[in-house]
């Protein structure tokens, strides 16, 4: 007893109790002031972003001039807040009425506590954000000369030169006054590969155009409007289609630019989309290409043939496809590849494919038959698109496996134009059963990229040529109906699902990229087996729409953000391996599902608003080998429904994940270092998770390091969080971090951090990508202090950044330093700096990137004041430079 009251009579005791009493008075007993208080100021900061806007849109209108990045973010920031302070409205009476009718409930106080504090430091944020919007300046700059956007090519032009030559002439040639030029020719003949060259030019040669553009006909008005700055609004895209169409005129009208249209199938009235077509008096121009010569005649455009290449440069590229070796392991072999090359009509997409498919065959008898296929199968097609389909289907034909051709069928249920997520699309494929594992979906898409018949778009992205998609449709669609029967309605606008006569005989159905908002008919299609609707704004989906599916493998209704509930009739699934809800907006996951016994793969990322999951019902999937449950029930905090809610500090669901045996691979939320801290108490789970995303630990230091035993971590991603600065005393740690810490990770995202430096990356030896953004307190990301301790202990200086690839930083307004001292990078493809005025210098010599091509994005103003360690450093960098 006495040591009790000893403790009573503490003065820290003290101290403690008076701070708990005063923050519930502050969070609870002030609730109601609070948000009253929250309201006036937003309303203050909504009335400095009204008046800023207003003065970007009346700078805006001088020629070459564009927001800045500080303007641009500061108003990304404040759509941020207005949605964080929507979302407190919505549960603001609840709150409101649990305080007043039970106000000494423990649980009530708890949930009281935490609105409250949420409404006080959200205040704080608004104050804050606002007096930054009061402190801008300048809010637009001048657009660096020639703002063209380097495009990637496959292959150097081969036979088209004089025609590119020819294109730019007529562009810029001031005496020139047609301003629209179309480019026509048949598919596969090269257009698109030209009109690539054309955009490339204005990144090397003088010419005097405010702005390049680069639109594909499926995106059109979105290509434009992100091109001169509306990707950085967050409220652009949810504008109608006629208020998008006055901001592109508003921007455009007081510009010259160069509009560049690839594929274009019918007249376009540009003046909908906001093009001020009055401009091409002043010297704008307008280049699209196009199978059609009506096309052309109907937008009014000086006509200039795409034609097939002539034999001796068809030859040429063809020969680049095959490997020399193969050329030469055989007298009779190089008449034939010539006869093959022949067969491909001078069509560079046919040569492509076939001389890739033909790469390593040294028999003189693969050849020959090769011959006889393309000549017999020509011969069947009187169509000039069926002719040349039956040219790349040989491309098709020639794939090693069954499951290979699937997978390259499979890639056309996405919507033209599409740049497709590698990772999603294996997981697609093994839920089909057409790969493995991940490691065999890769070694695929390796395949299918050496073929030509698939490209790439960056380390993550995939894409498909529109011919090679077409050609795919054409096999799905007619020339193997009765085995594929693909129903594609995919990026097309539709406002309605099929109808259900449509559906009937389906075996893969795709709606994506669409406005279907309700899927109200119940279609009959037993055969189905895949039903991709992402990316649709559906509200209902009636109760016996899936009654008849009951073949169905893979379900996705991703990104459906309108999507609030899922049918009952869901249980009819019974067959249903594959479910992916992400970034919808469900609130809760039905009983119902518990009959999905088969399932293999739930993807439930970013479905912010998912509070309630019935008891057991996850463990209930025996079979279940992938559950993503990243940012997953972020939005539902109340304390009653936490046992229920699927975020980290869910300790009950932790344990209800134990007992799935097959279950290895899982991502994960932190919200705190003490969920953290549950979380490692279970190794299996700590063992299978991929990624993580650490959101808003602002409270307390978060210490990075907790994670660095996760083996199987490959992607992390830190918002909003304090980061606690990296502090190792004993070396036997060090030395374990260096041999242990982070083995697998490659893929570190920041995002609005508190700390001054990143060293501890300096762990994570096979870091290819680093995102560092809007983390204004950073000053260095390797601090050379911290890491000469770490070096003293390990013996030596790593090369710490041997296997980074990728490396952005945006609004790093106080951040001086990457690294002082020039650093090896050898497999460095890129650096994009934005709005990070006082880093002066990158941690490059001239040996850095060892003669490769290093691709560095930033202002004008930015790369002009860069400091060189010496002029052969800057001669090494400077070709790669890209104005933004």
């Amino acid at each position: 007893m006495g040591n009790l009251i000893s403790t009573f009579l503490q003065p820290d005791f003290f101290n403690r109790t008076l701070n708990c009493v005063g923050q519930q008075a502050k969070y609870i007993w002030g609730l109601e002031k609070n948000l009253e208080g929250l309201e006036t100021e937003l309303h203050k900061l909504t009335r400095t972003r009204d008046d800023l806007k207003t003065r970007v849109e009346v700078e805006e209108q001088r020629p070459r001039t564009r927001r800045t990045n500080q303007v641009a973010g500061w108003l990304e920031d404040v759509q941020k807040l207005e949605n964080e302070f929507t979302k407190l409205q919505q549960v603001k009476a609840q709150e409101m009425d649990r305080l007043c009718l039970g106000g000494l409930c423990s649980k009530n106080l708890a949930s009281s506590y935490d609105f409250g504090r949420k409404v006080v430091m959200l205040t704080d944020r608004v104050i804050n954000l606002r007096k930054d919007g009061e402190k801008i300046e300048v809010v637009v700059e001048k657009a660096p000369d020639g703002a063209a956007i380097e495009l990637p090519l496959a292959q150097t032009i081969v036979g088209q030169e004089l025609l590119v030559d020819r294109v730019w002439r007529c562009i810029t040639d001031e005496e020139n006054n047609r301003g629209i030029i179309g480019l026509y020719g048949i598919g596969g003949v090269g257009k698109t590969t030209l009109l690539k060259q054309v955009n490339n030019n204005f990144c090397h040669q003088q010419h005097n155009f405010d702005v390049v553009i680069w639109a594909a006909a499926s995106t059109l008005q979105d290509d434009i409007g992100k091109r001169i700055g509306f990707s950085e609004d967050p409220s652009w895209e949810k504008k109608s289609l006629r208020d998008k169409a006055a901001d592109i005129a508003r921007i455009l009208s007081g510009k010259k630019f160069v509009l560049l249209l690839d594929d274009i199938w019918e007249r376009i009235d540009l003046t909908q989309l906001g093009v001020p077509l009055q401009n091409l008096n002043d010297g704008s121009k307008i280049v699209l290409t196009t199978r059609s010569a009506g096309v052309c005649d109907q937008m009014d455009a000086k006509k200039l043939e795409v034609y097939s290449l002539a034999h001796d440069k068809a030859w040429e590229l063809f020969q680049e496809m095959v490997d020399r070796s193969t050329l030469d392991s055989h007298t009779s072999i190089p008449e034939l590849a010539e006869t093959l090359a022949r067969e491909c009509g001078g069509l560079p997409l046919a040569l492509k494919t076939v001389g890739r498919a033909m790469k390593s065959q040294r028999k003189v008898g693969d050849w020959k038959r090769a011959i006889h296929k393309m000549t017999t199968s020509a011969s069947k097609f009187s169509g000039m698109k069926e002719e040349v389909f039956s040219r790349l289907k040989f491309s098709y034909d020639s794939l090693s496996t069954d499951e290979l051709r699937s997978c390259l069928l499979y890639c056309c249920l996405y919507p033209e134009d599409y740049e497709i997520p590698r990772r999603e699309l294996i997981d697609y494929w093994i839920s089909e059963g057409f790969v493995y594992d991940f490691d065999d979906g890769c070694d695929f898409i390796d395949d299918l990229l050496q073929a030509c018949l698939l490209e790439e778009e960056g380390d993550d992205h995939v894409k498909m040529h529109d011919m090679i998609r077409e050609m795919s449709l054409w096999i799905a669609c007619t020339v193997d109906k009765e085995e594929q029967n693909f129903l594609v309605r995919a990026g097309v606008k539709l406002t309605e699902a099929p109808k259900i006569e449509e559906w009937e005989g389906a075996k893969r159905v795709s709606l994506m990229g669409n406005g279907i908002e309700s899927l109200s008919e119940i279609p009959t299609c037993p055969r189905l087996v895949t039903l991709l609707v992402d990316e649709n704004p559906i509200v209902e989906i009636t109760d016996g729409f899936f009654q008849s599916m009951s073949s169905l493998r893979v379900l996705s209704l991703s990104e459906n953000f309108h999507l609030s509930t899922l049918p009952s009739g869901i249980s009819s699934l019974v067959s249903l391996h594959h479910l992916d809800l992400s970034s919808a907006d469900i609130t809760g996951l039905p009983q119902e599902l518990k009959a999905l016994e088969k399932l293999r793969y739930l993807n439930l990322e970013y479905a912010f608003n998912l509070s309630i999951i019935p008891h057991q019902l996850i463990s209930g999937f025996s079979n279940l080998e992938v559950l993503r449950l990243r940012g997953c029930g972020c939005c539902s905090v109340t304390e009653e429904e936490e046992a229920n809610v699927l975020c980290a500090d869910a300790e009950p669901l932790m344990k209800e994940l134990l007992g799935l045996k097959r279950l290895n691979v899982l991502s994960w939320t932190f919200r705190s270092s003490l969920a953290v801290q549950k979380f490692l108490k279970y190794p299996k789970l700590v063992s299978i998770t991929q990624s993580v995303w650490v959101y808003q630990c602002e409270s307390a230091p978060f210490n990075v390091l907790h994670l660095a035993y996760m083996e199987n971590l490959q992607e992390l991603d830190l918002e909003y969080c304090n980061l606690e600065e990296m502090k190792i005393d004993c070396p036997e740690e060090v030395k374990k971090l260096f041999r242990n810490g982070f083995r697998s990770l490659n893929t570190v995202v920041l995002r609005s951090c508190r700390g001054k430096d990143l060293t501890w990356l300096v762990f994570v030896q096979n870091l290819k990508v680093l995102y560092i953004g809007f983390c204004g307190d950073m000053e260095e990301i390797v601090s050379v202090d911290k890491l000469r301790d770490i070096s003293g202990i390990i013996g030596s200086e790593r090369n710490f950044f041997a296997q980074l690839e990728s490396l952005s930083v945006w609004r790093g307004i106080n951040l001086k330093s990457v690294y002082p001292n020039p650093l090896p990078f050898p497999k460095l493809k890129k650096i994009e700096v934005r709005e990070c005025r006082q880093l002066k210098k990158l941690p490059l010599n001239s040996s850095s990137a060892k003669e490769r091509r290093v691709v560095i994005e930033g202002s004008k103003e930015w790369w002009e004041e860069l400091q060189w360690e010496d002029q052969a450093t800057q001669n090494a960098f400077s070709p790669g430079f890209s104005m933004i």
